[in-house]
C-alpha cells in the first residue's frame, strides 16, 4: 500500500482545489482498504475516503489526517449481473456494460468519479439512476468492524442520496453489484425528454445502448460535463447543487415569488416526486436569479455551459468557489425563497 506524507490532495478532485493531507495511502485490494481504515480507527485518526475526487469540495487548508484513495480493480460480469470493485473508473465501466449489449446504466455515461461513490450518492442523469439497477452493496462497516452485504432495499435510496450518505461515517464501499437487462442490445426505455429528442424518438422508446450512450455523452460535453484537462469548464463536481424538493406550501409560495418577479405568465418547472411534494430544477432558479452562463469575474465561475456547475479557471482557491457558492445561495433565496443545497461533499470548510 503506497503512502505519502503532506501529500496534495487537489490533483485527486476534478476541482483541483484543497491542501495537503498529513497522510495519503493508496489501497489497491480491499484487504488493504480494510486495513487502513481498522488502523485509523484504532488510533482515532481522522479519515478521509476519496475514490474519483468528482464529488469533492476539500478546503484551502488541507485534511489534519489521514487520506485513503481507493484504487482497487475487479469488473465481474456473468450473464446480466455485474459486479465492481470501489475502485473502478465509473465511465470505463458503463462502456464496457454498452459494449456487452447490456441495458440500465447506458445513460449515465460520462459521468466521472469510481464505482464505489455511485451508491453513496444514488448517481442518476439522463432518466437512469443506479438505485434502480443496484442489487447489493458490500460494504466495511466501522461499527461493527465487519463486511457486511448490503440489499437494495436496505440502502434507503432516494433521490441523490442514500444510507451511506447518511451515515457518512459508518460504510466504506467495497463492491457494487448491479442487476442489468439484456434488451437485445437496445437501451431501456428512454425516459428523459431531451435524450428522447436528440435521438428523434418518443419518450419510454427503446433504441440501440450504444447509441443511447454516445448521445447521452455528445449532450454531457455540450454542458461541459464531461472530463477535458483543456476545457476549464471541466474543473468542476459537475451540478453543485441537486434540485430542490418541495413540499405543497413551500411550493405554493415559490411559486407566487416567481410570479412576482417574472411575470404570471411564467410557469417554473416542475416535476412531481409522487409524494405530494414537487421537483424544480436549480439551474432554472439559478438562471433567472441572475447568475447565468458564466458569471463573475474571478478565478471561480460559473461554468460558460452550464448555470449548475461552479468551476475553477485554473487559479482559484477553494475560498475562492465557496464565495461564489454562497453568493448564488444568497441571490436564489433573496429571489424566490429556495434554498439551494450544494450536492458535492465538503472537507473542512462548508458554505
Amino acid at each position: 500500500m503506497q503512502e505519502l506524507h503532506d501529500a496534495p490532495l487537489a490533483p485527486l478532485t476534478t476541482f483541483r482545489l484543497g491542501g495537503p493531507a498529513n497522510r495519503l495511502l493508496t489501497a489497491t485490494t480491499d484487504a488493504e482498504v480494510i486495513a487502513a481504515v481498522r488502523e485509523a480507527d484504532d488510533s482515532g485518526t481522522p479519515l478521509l475516503v476519496i475514490g474519483g475526487g468528482s464529488n469533492l469540495v476539500i478546503g484551502d487548508k488541507g485534511f489534519d489526517g489521514t487520506a485513503l484513495r481507493i484504487a482497487t480493480k475487479g469488473f465481474e460480469l456473468s450473464g446480466t449481473a455485474l459486479e465492481l470493485a470501489a475502485g473502478e473508473v465509473w465511465t470505463d465501466a458503463v462502456a464496457r456494460t454498452v459494449e456487452a449489449g447490456l441495458a440500465g446504466i447506458e445513460c449515465l455515461a460520462g459521468i466521472p468519479g469510481s464505482a464505489g461513490a455511485t451508491p453513496i450518492q444514488n448517481v442518476g442523469a439522463y432518466g437512469q439512476e443506479v438505485s434502480s439497477v443496484i442489487t447489493e452493496v458490500v460494504a466495511y462497516d466501522r461499527h461493527t468492524r465487519e463486511t457486511v452485504t448490503l440489499p437494495n432495499e436496505a440502502c434507503a435510496f432516494s433521490y441523490r442520496h442514500s444510507r451511506f450518505k447518511a451515515e457518512p461515517d459508518r460504510y466504506v464501499v467495497l463492491r457494487v453489484r448491479f442487476g442489468l437487462e439484456d434488451a437485445g442490445g437496445r437501451s431501456a426505455p428512454l425516459r428523459y425528454p431531451e435524450t428522447a429528442r436528440a435521438m428523434g424518438v418518443e419518450q419510454g422508446e427503446r433504441v440501440p445502448a450504444a447509441s443511447a450512450s454516445e448521445t447521452v455523452l455528445r449532450l454531457r460535453a455540450g454542458k461541459g460535463m464531461v472530463l477535458d484537462p483543456e476545457d476549464h469548464d471541466t474543473w468542476s463536481a459537475g451540478s453543485f447543487f441537486t434540485n430542490p424538493i418541495l413540499d405543497e406550501e413551500e411550493h405554493a409560495a415559490f411559486l407566487a415569488r416567481a410570479g412576482e418577479r417574472l411575470g404570471a405568465d411564467v410557469t417554473p418547472p416542475a416535476f412531481p416526486t409522487g409524494d405530494g411534494r414537487v421537483k424544480t430544477s436549480a439551474a432554472w432558479l439559478i438562471d433567472r436569479a441572475g447568475f447565468t452562463k458564466g458569471y463573475g469575474t474571478g478565478p471561480a465561475r460559473i461554468s460558460t455551459k452550464h448555470t449548475l456547475a461552479l468551476t475553477n479557471r485554473g487559479d482559484a482557491t477553494t475560498e475562492d468557489l465557496l464565495a461564489l457558492a454562497r453568493e448564488v445561495v444568497a441571490g436564489v433565496h433573496e429571489a424566490f425563497g429556495v434554498t439551494l443545497v450544494n450536492e458535492p461533499v465538503t472537507v473542512g470548510v462548508s458554505l
